[in-house]
């Protein structure tokens, strides 16, 4: 039996201070028994040169060794200079309060870890419990920042601090989706979800260390490009009108996908990848909107064509600059309102969060797709048949849309009128679990971290979504509606990881496709199962 890791390990001298062993994840269903025995693969020296992989042999980030002592010293200082300052008001304005209310209350319950998917289907490894990183930030700001701290760390809790611990606690923050489902059942409060995002922040901020999917590939080249994927302008107004060709040839009429219409009621913004990856989702918004008669438009200026703002997940200086530069977009255009596609940790950023930034003529009216939708199905002016639909149905919950925003019911009452064979998963709503692609996950592949995010923090929505099928013959296909664009890509390589296509007829897609699939009067279904659309 492994004796139970403590706090004070995260600086002990060790190449791996947990290792997942066979047998130890929650096990899976058949026909999947075949995954059980599956672990994370451990690194090879040669893979990873001088990259720090002790905290458990799994790489997010991609961490560099110290070379010398003195260098060592200085990454500490360094360190300790951004917690001071993630501890300041005038640097932490924003998340100060919660962070402190967080960290001083919290009464070690427990009731966080039973909640938590991660910890769950790791096999219950102390690592993963949302108090554990918590937990030693705690202790290395009570020692290290407060007053008479290093007096006091006996009985408070101690910590030495060296590269390893600084370098597993950067790590240990990627291996917490940010769900904030530990947050939502705490009886007081504390929210480590939160937590870890600010050491996120503190490694981002202060040290320049954060995964280069979400910084460099992710924000850097959004701001620079306009597009998170690196996409132009002049690209994406290439696929946008292949879009159009293909979606007259499935609807039977002229589609008509606007850019920058001044004065427009609508700026829809789209997640880029939605864009390269599922064409039919912003088909299928232009469709849906143009058969209802509303006025919108797309932006072809820098940024306003994706609404991906990475830095939700680890960077306030970056969620920022995005989040601006969207508004900017939308105020120049002179639209009544935005309105925020299919993409979740967007919903947050440009929302809850940017309300914080946004006054004055920024403060342009933001508004969820799932309610635009939602107006649009019940208003009456369309006809649709929910026949078109006839297949088994179940709903993904996105974190930031529903447990973060209370966004729960728009997609609901869509899919009950329009889904005759829709079920619930089990929980579902607010207490939904996460993807486990949340907070980035779902786009960092570098080194073995998808292998990690497949078998570990995944494990729970792909059990999720077998049970809500488990009555449905293995031959009848089966749609998991996903209406985020983060949500979809982990879905996607959840289905291709345990092939579930081909085990158990498993399709994944948004919720405007379907939408459209049951418009009256469509001369093809949007939505294909198994059969690959034209676009492919």
């Amino acid at each position: 039996m492994k004796k139970p890791l403590k706090p004070s390990d995260i600086s002990k001298k060790s190449d791996c201070l947990c290792r997942i062993e066979e047998g130890e994840l929650a096990p899976l269903p058949p026909p999947y028994e075949d995954f059980n025995q599956n672990i994370p693969t451990p690194l090879k020296a040669e893979k990873t040169g001088n990259i720090e992989t002790s905290l458990d042999n799994t790489v997010a980030i991609g961490i560099p060794r110290p070379a010398s002592k003195e260098e060592e010293e200085a990454l500490i200082k360094q360190f300790l200079s951004g917690l001071q300052k993630l501890f300041e008001k005038e640097n932490n304005w924003t998340f100060l309060q919660p962070l402190l209310l967080s960290l001083e209350h919290c009464a070690r319950c427990q009731t966080c870890s039973e909640a938590c998917p991660v910890f769950e289907m790791s096999g219950r490894q102390e690592i993963y419990r949302p108090i554990f990183r918590s937990e030693v930030l705690r202790r290395i700001y009570k020692k290290y920042i407060k007053p008479g701290g290093k007096l006091t760390a006996k009985f408070t809790g101690d910590i030495d601090l060296n590269w390893e611990a600084i370098a597993r606690l950067a790590e240990l923050s990627y291996r917490c989706t940010l769900c904030r489902r530990c947050a939502s059942v705490c009886p007081i409060g504390v929210d480590n979800g939160l937590i870890a995002r600010e050491i996120r922040k503190l490694f981002s901020q202060e040290m320049g260390i954060a995964p280069k999917e979400l910084h460099d590939m992710g924000t850097i080249q959004h701001l620079k490009t306009g597009s998170s994927t690196g996409m132009t302008a002049a690209a994406a107004k290439d696929s946008v009108e292949f879009i159009q060709e293909e979606m007259k040839e499935i609807t039977g009429y002229e589609v008509e996908i606007p850019w920058d219409v001044e004065g427009a009621d609508i700026l829809l913004i789209h997640n880029a990848g939605e864009i390269l990856s599922w064409p039919e989702n912003v088909g299928a918004f232009a469709i849906i909107f143009q058969a209802a008669g509303l006025s919108w438009t797309l932006s072809s200026e820098t940024a306003g064509y994706d609404v991906v703002n990475y830095g939700i997940w680890y960077d306030d200086v970056q969620l920022s600059r995005v989040a601006v530069r969207h508004a900017d977009i939308a105020r120049r255009l002179k639209v009544k309102k935005i309105v925020i596609g299919e993409c979740g940790h967007a919903h947050k950023a440009l929302t809850v969060i940017a309300d914080r930034l946004l006054t004055g003529d920024l403060n342009i009216p933001r508004e969820s797709a799932m309610v635009t939708l939602e107006n649009i199905v019940m208003s009456g002016k369309l006809k649709f048949d929910p026949q078109k639909n006839d297949f088994p149905v179940t709903l993904h919950d996105p974190c930031n849309v529903v447990r973060s925003m209370g966004i729960v019911e728009p997609q609901r009452r869509i899919l009950k009128k329009l889904a005759p064979r829709f079920r619930e998963m089990t929980p579902h709503g607010v207490d939904n679990y996460c993807c486990g692609g949340g907070s980035g996950f779902a786009i960092m592949s570098r080194y073995n971290f998808a292998e990690w995010r497949n078998l570990v923090s995944s494990r729970k929505k792909f059990l999720q979504i077998l049970k809500a099928f488990e009555n449905e013959s293995p031959e009848t296909p089966k749609y998991v509606c996903a209406p985020c664009s983060n949500c979809k890509g982990t879905i996607r390589d959840i289905i291709h990881y345990y092939r579930a296509e081909e085990r158990s007829r498993l399709y994944y897609g948004g919720l405007v496709e379907l939408t459209v699939n049951a418009l009256a009067g469509m001369k093809k279904p949007i939505i294909n199962f198994g059969d690959k659309p034209s676009w492919e």
